[in-house]
Parts: C-alpha cells; structure tokens; sequence
C-alpha cells in the first residue's frame, strides 16, 4: 500500500512512523513533510491548502490511500477533491469538518445531538462585546469562531484581557464565541469513525499552557501523556456513549457524515463529561504519545476508516505502559519564534520533527514554533517520563523551552473526577 500523508508536523512524523510499522505499507510519501519525515519518506513540496496540487502528487505516485493531516485542507475540501478523483482518503470533507472549522456549527450539532457542553453566546458586533461579557464569568472563556491552531482560546479571570482577545478578533473580522468555564480535569480522545461507525483509541491528556503549573498563555500543546490512570474505563464508555456516537449520527443525519479521525476534548466534572471542543483530525501532541502505544496496524485502521469498512476492523490492540511527549518550543513561543538555529541531536530515536527544515549546507535547523517532540515509553507513566526526559536533554536549540512537569500530575496522584 502506497500512503501519502498530508501536512508538516510532528502529528504526520508520528503518523509516518505508525505506517513505516505497518508490513501493509510498501511505500510512504510526506507533502511537505519536515526534516524528519524525509529519513521515512520521500518529502514533496506541495501547496497543502491546494486541492488541485494534492490531487495532481496522489496521481503521480499512485496513491492507494491519503491520509491528511491538519485542519486547514480538510475544512478548504481537499478530502472532497480526492475522493472525487477516486482516492482512498482519511479525513472528512469540508461539509463534516465544521465540527472544528466552526464552534458556532459544533454548537448546533451538540445541541440537536443532547451533547452536554458549555452555555456559550456569539458575539459578531464590537457593540454587543461588553454587555455579553457581563453575563459570563468570573472566569471567561473567549474563543475564535474560526480555526486558530489551538492558540485562539482565551480563558481567564481578567475581564480586561478577555475583553482585549474578543475585540482583537472581532477587529479581524472574526465571530468571538464566549463560553461558560468547564470545571474537571481535561480529556482528548481521539475516535476513528465512519458513519455512525466510532472506534476509540486511548484517552490522553494534552498540556495547553506554555509553562510549568499551567501558567502562561495558551499554545498549540506543550506536551501529553497516555493513558490516564485517573480515568475509568467506565468514563471513556460514557464519552463514547454519550458523545461522540450522537454526533457521529447527527452527522449523518444532516447529510454529512464524518469519515476520518473525531477528537473530543472534554471536562470531566462532578455530572461527568461534556465537550470542551472538537476537532476534526489527529491532535498533536497528543498523536505522538497515543500512537507510541498502538500495536494494531495503523495502515490497516485507517484505510478501513477511509474506504467505509471500519465496522470489519478487528478490535485495535494496544501495548501495555504509558506514553509521554514533551514539546520543545523555539525562543519567544507562542509568540512569534526564533527561528534558523542549528539542532543537535534532532536524529536520536523518541525525536519526532515538527517544525524543522535542511539548511544550504545540510544541517537541521528550527523553522517554527514547536520545533520538536520528544516521546518516551515505560511500563509505567513514571518510567515512560523519565525516559522521554533522559531524551530531551540529548538535544540542544539554543533560546529553546520545554515544560518540566508533563505528566507529573498523574504520576503524583493529584488529578481526579
């Protein structure tokens, strides 16, 4: 099976890796890929938000199955184009993908779905702003209608700064959704569906803050871990019950199935469940860590996701342990990084490449904001921290940060629902 994984992070590095494991996998393609992707697959430079250009490199290497990546093609319909052009694709089409391209829309299904979910209001007008402030705290939560790479969230006890998110996004012409605040530990789970077809993988939890203890500003992830001890097997059947199966089937409903990879994240509060948001593809960093413990084929999970036979996949098998990731971020993220600096170390195993590029003269270098990920395995989530900490110090980017505490939380009892 020749496989073309769409997008450029650490996300397709840990999705390259899975397929590069599974014996059904002859051949493996990256567009564009990363400096790390290139040691797995042949890396093509492509315009990833253009259907025609994705279409034309799955015709030219003959692909028997796409799988793509990030958001932004699949909500601009780039999974529309090649299944017209008779492609198997992972990934749903533009109509599906609101669920993540619009809270507004992810709303509406929630609310025909009885998917439990925050009070939220949408604010289109800078003259609306401050009187839907009111009705919200003491701690707002201020969300980009849109998609904003996991950094157009806002949540805080400081009107003043709640304020100054929504009229910065409403000064660029974006919808702001405000949102009643969720307590409880967070959840990603990630679930292959097919129709009304959901198959869950591991639960995760994702790290959102750029520093220790959870403080500082919002980011793409900083790091996450898999699975957590402090979530019942019961809970991860109430989300799946409760969840994401109506949503799957409201999908349907209206016409719009969803065929690819549903994330829920969700509060587990006292009345447990409900659905902080979804996306519409593979989290990252997430992916890395939950992927680190499949054993089942990925190839074999994702193409019958993609050609409509999920149903007939046999039960996925996971590897006993625990899974943590930590992110390296470049100088100055998540504001706007440093980027060009030469990586040491960027080749050692557990190192999965995010934002990186080769530089004239053949070295690896840092190109964006979360320029590495940093897995580690053990037989506990003690061991797997350890040992995915022992390969961080193994790399050097000079201006770089990392968050100390992924996982230690867990590992220390203190999270609970």
């Amino acid at each position: 099976m020749r496989v073309l994984v769409i997008g450029s992070g650490g996300r397709e590095h840990a999705l390259l890796l899975g397929l590069d494991r599974d014996p059904s996998v002859t051949q493996l393609h990256a567009a564009p890929g990363n400096a790390g992707t290139a040691a797995l697959a042949t890396n093509h430079s492509v315009d990833v938000a253009s259907a025609d250009a994705v279409v034309a490199l799955a015709r030219e290497i003959d692909a028997d199955l796409v799988v793509i990546g990030p958001e932004v093609p699949l909500v601009l319909g780039v999974a529309d184009a090649l299944r017209e052009a008779g492609f198997d694709t992972f990934g749903p089409s533009a109509a599906a993908a609101q669920i993540e391209g619009s809270k507004a829309f992810a709303k509406d299904v929630m609310a025909a779905a009885g998917v439990r979910t925050a009070r939220a209001e949408i604010v289109d007008n800078p003259a609306d702003l401050d009187a839907a402030l009111d009705r919200f705290g003491p701690t707002w939560v201020v969300k980009d209608d849109g998609l904003a790479a996991g950094k157009g969230v806002v949540v805080t006890s400081d009107r003043d700064a709640a304020r100054a998110h929504a009229a910065d996004c409403l000064e660029h012409g974006h919808p702001v959704l405000l949102e009643s605040f969720l307590d409880g530990p967070e959840v990603s789970l990630f679930c292959l569906v097919d129709g009304e077809t959901v198959v869950p993988l591991l639960p995760a939890q994702d790290h959102k803050r750029v520093g220790d203890g959870d403080a500082g500003p919002n980011t793409g992830g900083m790091g996450a871990y898999t699975p957590l001890p402090w979530l019942p097997q019961s809970m991860v059947d109430r989300i799946v019950d409760e969840v994401c199966e109506p949503v799957a089937a409201e999908l349907v409903r209206r016409g719009t199935p969803f065929s690819g990879l549903l994330y829920a994240g969700l509060a587990i509060g006292s009345d447990g469940p409900a659905v902080v948001e979804f996306n519409c593809r593979f989290g990252d960093p997430e992916t890395q860590a939950v992927l680190e413990l499949l054993e089942s084929p990925l190839g074999e999970a994702l193409a019958a996701t993609a050609r409509g036979t999920l149903a007939d996949l046999p039960p996925l098998r996971w590897h006993d342990g625990a899974a943590v990731v930590v992110v390296l971020a470049a100088e100055n993220y998540p504001g706007r990084p440093r980027t060009g600096d030469a990586i040491t170390g960027a080749t050692a195993e557990g190192v999965l490449h995010a934002g990186t590029a080769v530089s004239a003269d053949g070295r690896i270098v840092s190109s964006g904001g979360r320029v590495l990920s940093v897995v580690g395995r053990g037989a506990d989530l003690a061991s797997a921290r350890a040992q995915a900490y022992e390969r961080l110090a193994g790399v050097r980017l000079p201006g770089a940060h990392f968050r100390t505490d992924i996982g230690k939380a867990a590992e220390d009892g203190l999270i609970s629902i």
